[in-house]
């Protein structure tokens, strides 16, 4: 009995996203993921997450200069 389709979530995708982001992700959520999720919600999660990880950056280098 296959379970019904999960509607796509801009939530769901983050999370998925940042997970990929720290390289753990297992087969089984992996493949639930590329068969639920948005393609259009990957890119604009991805490129939120790029911009925040390089904001954080900019941050910890400033803080750490300023010392």
């Amino acid at each position: 009995m296959a379970m019904p389709p999960v509607k796509p979530s801009f939530w769901r995708t983050l999370r998925a996203v940042a997970w990929s982001f720290v390289g753990l992700r297992s087969r089984g959520a992996y493949e639930e993921d590329v068969k639920n999720l948005s393609p259009v919600h990957i890119v604009v999660a991805g490129i939120l997450g790029v911009f925040v990880f390089v904001a954080v950056l900019v941050l910890l280098v400033n803080w750490m200069v300023a010392r």
